[in-house]
């Protein structure tokens, strides 16, 4: 597998071996062993599966200390915009998000550690996103940050998304308080 750096410490690019023939395809979306050898050496407890049409929003979402969560994210069918925003106070990326492409075809797994937001936007009718996460969701730990915040500044390519009622009212950054010190406890 090909590791990508993303400019944000912790946040990497995955680019998994794919082996392809006349049957169709075969790769790892998850090996422990090889992954630990990357430095992702958290235990993952709940697998997650959402399916979204063209012009969907969902997120940015994150869940709070104790129970913040890292997410090994991938796309089973359609594509995905897929965000994450360093909200770890302190961090010389504070504030900063990447983006990246997630498809069916290019098979890309993204590690969003704990102390991201995270959130994407599907690109395709009947797309299916899954995730697994390092802590099993605990909603009085959830939060989120506004979608469209001016301050992060992402490019959605979409002005009038698909959201959810929690999302559409998220708060601004400039009124975040973040749980997360960089270095401590992400």
């Amino acid at each position: 597998m090909k590791i990508i750096e993303t400019g944000i410490e912790g946040l990497l690019v995955i680019e998994p071996k794919v082996f392809a023939d006349a049957r169709g395809h075969f790769f790892e979306s998850y090996n422990k062993e090889k992954f630990y050898q990357i430095g992702i050496t958290f235990e993952f407890v709940q697998d997650n599966q959402s399916l979204s049409n063209a012009g969907v929003v969902r997120g940015l979402h994150f869940q709070r200390p104790p129970h913040a969560q890292g997410k090994l994210v991938r796309v089973v069918k359609g594509a995905v915009l897929d965000v994450a925003v360093d909200i770890r106070k302190g961090s010389p990326t504070y504030g900063k998000f990447f983006a990246h492409e997630l498809t069916e075809e290019n098979f890309i797994i993204m590690w969003i550690p704990p102390g991201f937001a995270h959130g994407f936007k599907t690109l395709r009718d009947h797309t299916l996103f899954q995730y697994k996460c390092t802590d099993t969701y605990h909603p009085e730990s959830e939060g989120a940050i506004r979608w469209n915040d001016p301050q992060i500044g992402i490019d959605w390519g979409i002005e009038n998304p698909i959201l959810s009622a929690k999302d559409q009212i998220a708060p601004l950054f400039k009124d975040f308080e973040s749980p997360f010190v960089y270095g401590e406890n992400c």
